[in-house]
């Protein structure tokens, strides 16, 4: 472990005790995080942001005083650094877009393990969009429902202005595919390249966008302009 690196400071912002008390016992017992402070309502939430400085703030939706999405929004507004990471049992396509529009970094259930929640933390906190595998689906149907509303052509787009994650042309191309929802048979198809080609590029993505399947890869890059 780098001695040098800071722990990353998490702000817990939920109402239920017992989920409080158990998700704040798995921050103190992962290496690399640490649990700066607690809060029970939204309003409380806002005040410790900007007391704390946290690195990451975990945030339920369903607080009392102000929920968690207008806690996100003020919280934005402050302009702190703070990576607010959605934390919560709804999955509702309203609450999930109004989290998102609000700044939310991240968005994972309640239902996720101890080290998915970990993995969500250290991925916002360096600045990785985070999605639950589920709402990362139910984004990603939205914006191809959305693609077809407005009769979006599906031609490849190679946007170099907006890759800063060093992919290539081809994986550009590539990417551009998988959030068609191509398999990699059909991509080799699609590109003239052999079914192992069309692994490997889609292997070197995910890598290149700190993600772990193509589903959370299309919506990091939808969500980036990189499509």
């Amino acid at each position: 472990m780098d001695m040098n690196k800071k722990d990353i400071k998490v702000l817990l912002v939920e109402d239920h005790t017992m989920i409080r008390m158990g998700t704040a016992l798995v921050i103190e017992q992962t290496d690399g995080i640490t649990l700066a402070a607690e809060a029970e309502n939204g309003v409380e939430g806002v005040e410790k942001a900007r007391e704390l400085l946290p690195d990451v703030i975990l945030m339920d939706i369903g607080l009392p005083d102000i929920d968690g999405i207008e806690a996100t929004r003020r919280i934005k507004e402050l302009n702190l650094n703070a990576k607010i990471l959605i934390f919560t049992s709804r999955d509702n396509e309203d609450d999930v877009f109004a989290a998102l529009a609000a700044g939310a970094d991240g968005y994972i259930m309640k239902g996720a393990t101890a080290q998915q929640l970990t993995s969500a933390i250290f991925a916002v906190n360096e600045g990785t969009a985070w999605l639950d595998p589920a709402i990362a689906r139910l984004v990603l149907s939205n914006v191809q429902r959305q693609k077809t509303e407005n009769n979006v052509t599906n031609e490849i787009n190679y946007k170099a202005g907006k890759n800063t994650f060093g992919l290539t042309e081809r994986e550009m191309e590539v990417l551009a595919l998988i959030v068609d929802g191509l398999t990699n048979p059909e991509i080799a198809e699609k590109l003239f390249i052999t079914r192992a080609t069309a692994k490997a590029h889609v292997h070197s993505i995910l890598q290149k966008l700190y993600v772990d399947d193509r589903t959370q890869a299309a919506v990091t890059a939808m969500r980036e302009g990189l499509v």
